[in-house]
C-alpha cells in the first residue's frame, strides 16, 4: 500500500499546482489550512509525510506540524515558507521536529526529491518500529515459552498478569501497549534462579526461611541484570526491577512512562496474587484502590471491568493429543512423582503440548488434562497503531 502525503497551504492555487505537477508520482492529499489538515489527519491518518506552509491565518505551520507530531509521531514533517529567516527555521525545527525546511517558491524537482527523501526516512522509522514491536516481541515470546517449561508456576503467573495488563492498557488507551505486556511476561524471569519448591511456597502464601525470602525478593534485580543488556529493553527492564516498589511520580516524560509501567505491573501482580488466593475480583480491585489512592484513577476503573474468567468458557477434560494452542490449563498437571509440569492458568502453547506428549509417552502422566477454551483470543503483543 502506497504511503500517503498531505500538503497543507492556505492558497488553493498552490495546492492545485502541486497536485498537477506531482500527479502519478505520489499518493497526495491536500488541506486548505491548518484546521482542515488536523481534521484529515485524525480521520484519514496517519500520513507518511506532511508538508505545511509556514505563514497561514489562524494556525501557522509550526502549530500544525507540532499537532501532527502529537497525533502521529512517526510522520515525517516538512516546512515550506517564503520567509527563510533563521528564527523561523529554528522554531520550526525545535517545536515541530522538522525533517526538512524548504523555501517558496519550491520547484517540482526539489519538492519531488524532498518527498522521496522523507518517504525513505519514514520507511526506516517504521521498519525499525516493526522490528522492535514484532520481531523482538516474537523472540521474547519464544524465550518466555522456554522459560515457562523450566519454571511453570512462575511463568504461569506472568501469563496471567500479561492477560490482565492487556485489558487494562487497552481500556486506558495507553501508547505502546506492547511494552507493558512484555514487562508482565518477563516479570518473573529472575525466578529461574530459584528452586521450584520456593516458588510453590510463595504462591501458596507460605512463609519462607530468611535466606529463601531474600533470594525471592531479589528476583526483579536478577531479571533487570539480564534484560538491561538487550538494546531497547532498558525501559522494560527498569519497570521489572521496580515491580515491587511504589514509584514516585516524575516530570520527565520517558521516566513518567516507565514509572507508570512499573506501577501498573506492581498492582497487576498484587491483583493476580489476590485472585490466585481466592479473593473475589471486585474485592481485590477495590482493596487495591483503597491502598493506592494516589495512583491513576483510570487504572482502577479499567481493573474493575476486568473479569479474569471472562476469557474462559466451561471447563472440560481434553485428551492430550487433542490439545490446541490458546486453551487454558484449568488444573495443574503433575507427574506421578509429583513434579509440576504445567501450572493452573497457563496457556497451552506448542511447547506445552510437546512437553505433555513426551511425558505421556513415558507413562509419567495420564492421558487427559482439564482445560478451558478462551472465548476470545488475546495476542501477545498488539503493537502501537
Amino acid at each position: 500500500m502506497a504511503e500517503k502525503i498531505l500538503l497543507v497551504d492556505d492558497d488553493s492555487n498552490v495546492l492545485d499546482g502541486y497536485r498537477r505537477s506531482l500527479r502519478g508520482e505520489f499518493l497526495l492529499e491536500t488541506a486548505l489550512g491548518g484546521q482542515q489538515a488536523l481534521s484529515l489527519a485524525a480521520a484519514n491518518g496517519p500520513y507518511a509525510v506532511v508538508i505545511s506552509d509556514m505563514r497561514m491565518p489562524g494556525m501557522d505551520g509550526i502549530q500544525v506540524l507540532s499537532r501532527i507530531k502529537a497525533l502521529s509521531p512517526d510522520t515525517i514533517r516538512v516546512m515550506l515558507t517564503g520567509n527563510a529567516d533563521t528564527e523561523t527555521a529554528v522554531n520550526a525545527i525545535n517545536e515541530g521536529s522538522i525533517f526538512r525546511f524548504l523555501n517558496k517558491p519550491c520547484s517540482k524537482e526539489v519538492m519531488a526529491k524532498t518527498i522521496t527523501a522523507a518517504l525513505m526516512q519514514y520507511r526506516l522509522v517504521t521498519a525499525e518500529k516493526q522490528l522492535l514491536e514484532q520481531t523482538l516481541s516474537s523472540t521474547l515470546q519464544v524465550l518466555t515459552e522456554v522459560l515457562s517449561l523450566v519454571n511453570p508456576a512462575a511463568f504461569s503467573r506472568a501469563e496471567r498478569a500479561r492477560r490482565y495488563i492487556h485489558h487494562v492498557v487497552t481500556e486506558m488507551k495507553l501508547g505502546n501497549p506492547w511494552q507493558y505486556e512484555v514487562a508482565a511476561m518477563l516479570s518473573q524471569l529472575g525466578c529461574v534462579t530459584l528452586a521450584p519448591e520456593t516458588i510453590d511456597a510463595v504462591y501458596r502464601g507460605e512463609p519462607l526461611p530468611p535466606n529463601e525470602e531474600a533470594q525471592y525478593e531479589a528476583h526483579p534485580s536478577v531479571a533487570y541484570a539480564l534484560l538491561s543488556k538487550i538494546p531497547r529493553l532498558e525501559p522494560i527492564a527498569w519497570m521489572i526491577e521496580h515491580q515491587n516498589q511504589p514509584v514516585e511520580k516524575g516530570a520527565d516524560s520517558e521516566m513518567g512512562d516507565m514509572r507508570l509501567g512499573a506501577g501498573i505491573l506492581r498492582l497487576i501482580l498484587a491483583y493476580e496474587k489476590s485472585i490466585h488466593q481466592g479473593v473475589a475480583r471486585n474485592e481485590a480491585a477495590h482493596m487495591l484502590a483503597r491502598q493506592n489512592r494516589n495512583f491513576s484513577p483510570e487504572f482502577f476503573q479499567a481493573l474493575v471491568t476486568l473479569d479474569p474468567n471472562a476469557e474462559e468458557s466451561e471447563h472440560r477434560k481434553c485428551r492430550i493429543e487433542d490439545l490446541s494452542t490458546g486453551m487454558i490449563i484449568h488444573q495443574e498437571v503433575r507427574s506421578y512423582q509429583g513434579t509440576l509440569l504445567v501450572s493452573k492458568g497457563q496457556e497451552v502453547t506448542s511447547a506445552v503440548i510437546f512437553k505433555l506428549k513426551n511425558f505421556q509417552a513415558r507413562r509419567a502422566i495420564g492421558s487427559e488434562v482439564t482445560v478451558s477454551v478462551p472465548t476470545t483470543s488475546l495476542a501477545f503483543v498488539k503493537g502501537a497503531s
